[in-house]
């Protein structure tokens, strides 16, 4: 059994869905002791139980400790099965770090998989939707781990409710990527959305955005559009295509929240990420590290910034033998990362 400690570095949720997934595909069983002990409300909320239940029903795993606020938990995992999944979080936990934890070792499982969760879709500390399918997705099919996303339905803080479908496919080898530059700028790509508000909110939010970016290409388009949903909620998402690469930045709108601050906020972290010469913003980064631990061979990029959740989530890769990770900082909090893969995961992960 491997022993984890949850507090470890930035001592957040990650640290337990990295521990999952690592479970999952290394088949060795789990103890992972105070659980986000340094955080506010420490131990498992209902976003990280999802997350818990959803690896313990794809591996059959036997489980201890599964209920909220637990600080300790025992995972036991079997083989893990392809097939239809279904996870509803019960509140606005974000639907897509759920999907994440379970989405490596399904993909090497040997057959597809059909996987719905309920849940957030746009909420704060995690990647929305539209990151997911704008910028997430194409990255995990470009090394090999196909796959599409739906949204059914649109869930904001502090509701939830919204209902996100997964289709993967079956992958037997994860390719290394090599993304060092991003080349020159092709164009930004943007959405302005609203659910259940007026739109003139989302043209708020557009013409902002419009404005702020003016000058940076010769191809800025954001569109605005109304989002299917029982909730209300507003979001912008800004997409900037390079020649190799691409960046992903957004902001949520909250009560009370201004339309041109939403926009202000997904302007002013990608002009950051323009301002420097990172190939991939700082949350794919972080994303990349683990299905390129399991990559057919050495795998090296530049991050727009070196973060705690990044350097958090390479220790407890390196804690389970999967691959040694290589860090180096460099200018403006930027940082090349190279993954060197220690086993073989062609075969993928049945048995």
């Amino acid at each position: 059994m491997i022993e984890i400690d949850g507090s470890l570095g930035e001592g957040g949720g990650q640290v337990l869905r990295t521990s999952l997934t690592l479970s999952m595909m290394t088949r060795q069983p789990l103890l992972i002791t105070r659980i986000r002990a340094g955080r506010p409300k420490p131990g498992l909320q209902p976003q990280h139980l999802a997350a818990v239940r959803a690896a313990a029903q794809i591996s059959q795993a036997q489980v201890t400790g599964d209920f909220v606020n637990s600080q300790t938990l025992t995972f036991a995992p079997g083989a893990v099965r392809p097939g239809a999944y279904r996870c509803d979080i019960g509140t606005a936990g974000a639907t897509g770090l759920v999907l994440q934890t379970i989405w490596l070792p399904l993909a090497l499982a040997g057959g597809p998989s059909e996987v719905t969760v309920t849940g957030g879709t746009h909420v704060p500390w995690s990647p929305c939707y539209h990151y997911l399918d704008w910028q997430w997705l194409p990255f995990m099919r470009r090394i090999g781990l196909a796959g599409e996303l739906k949204l059914d339905l649109a869930g904001f803080y502090p509701q939830g409710g919204g209902i996100v479908q997964a289709t993967i496919e079956p992958a037997t080898a994860i390719a290394p990527l090599r993304l060092t530059e991003r080349g020159a700028l092709k164009g930004i790509h943007g959405l302005s959305l609203v659910a259940n508000l007026d739109m003139s909110i989302a043209e708020r939010q557009r013409d902002r955005a419009l404005r702020r970016l003016a000058g940076r290409h010769n191809r800025i388009e954001i569109e605005a559009a109304d989002l299917w949903a029982n909730t209300k909620g507003t979001a912008l998402i800004l997409l900037a295509e390079f020649k190799q690469s691409s960046a992903c930045y957004f902001g949520l709108g909250a009560l009370g929240k201004r339309a041109e601050q939403v926009a202000d906020e997904a302007c002013l972290w990608l002009e950051k990420f323009l301002a420097g010469v990172g190939a991939v913003d700082e949350y794919l980064a972080d994303q990349l590290l683990l299905p390129l631990a399991c990559a057919d061979g050495p795998s090296e990029y530049r991050a727009a910034k070196i973060t705690g959740h990044l350097l958090t989530n390479a220790e407890i890769i390196r804690a389970f033998g999967a691959a040694e990770i290589q860090i180096e900082r460099a200018r403006e909090g930027e940082g090349s990362i190279e993954v060197i893969p220690t086993r073989s995961w062609a075969a993928g992960i049945t048995v």
